[in-house]
């Protein structure tokens, strides 16, 4: 199905630019997310990296960009391209609300006293963030090319994060490690539920190569 919408896009100059700006939403997205997590993770306060939420008001102005041409495309040529537009709004909405979640940890960043660390934990919060930083930057090479075998065997090699993420912040809960501080626990805590959410959207986008527009964020069926 994807591909069908590809083929859209490309015979209709709005709905290629349209299509072209998500990729540059989701090169800024990925940008973000690494200046964020340099930010909070490895330098000090007086280091954190500002030009985050400058980049956020760029993804969110290509995103109200790319809701016009898209409508604009459906106003002229009407119903029968209705599912590829209504599938690509979907898809940049989840792009903006990685930039969101990108912003959220850059502030955190600023209010947190140092580098933030996992305790006895750190090893698996080092493998969660390898993932999702991985899965960012395949998700958007699916989305490119559009190929639906690679798209949905991304999905399967990442099932694993979320539920990761949601026993770190259990594990938090029950103060498993001692030594980690009150205001570490609810800094980590919000990190990996962030961290939850943004490989959720990345999902989302990937979901849309693989399913038809009525499944796109739901698991593909066998």
């Amino acid at each position: 199905m994807f591909r069908k919408w590809l083929a859209i896009f490309k015979k209709d100059t709005l709905m290629d630019q349209a299509y072209q700006q998500s990729f540059e939403m989701l090169d800024i997205t990925l940008e973000m997310f690494q200046k964020a997590r340099e930010s909070l993770r490895f330098t000090e306060d007086a280091e954190v990296d500002l030009n985050v939420r400058d980049m956020d008001l760029k993804v969110n102005k290509y995103e109200r960009e790319v809701r016009r041409m898209v409508f604009k495309h459906l106003v002229v040529s009407g119903a029968e391209t209705l599912p590829s537009g209504l599938a690509l709004i979907s898809i940049i909405i989840d792009i903006e609300r990685l930039g969101d979640y990108a912003k959220n940890m850059v502030d955190l960043a600023i209010n947190h006293p140092g580098k933030l660390t996992g305790g006895q934990f750190e090893q698996e919060l080092c493998r969660i963030e390898e993932a999702v930083a991985d899965n960012f930057v395949k998700t958007r090479k699916f989305f490119e090319t559009g190929i639906s075998e690679p798209a949905r065997e991304l999905l399967k090699e990442y099932n694993w994060v979320n539920p990761t993420c949601d026993k770190f912040m259990f594990n938090l809960l029950s103060e498993k490690d001692k030594d980690i501080r009150p205001s570490d626990a609810i800094a980590l805590a919000l990190y990996s539920r962030w961290l939850k959410r943004i490989n959720s959207h990345l999902r989302n986008i990937t979901t849309s190569v693989v399913n038809p527009f009525d499944r796109i964020g739901f698991e593909p069926k066998d």
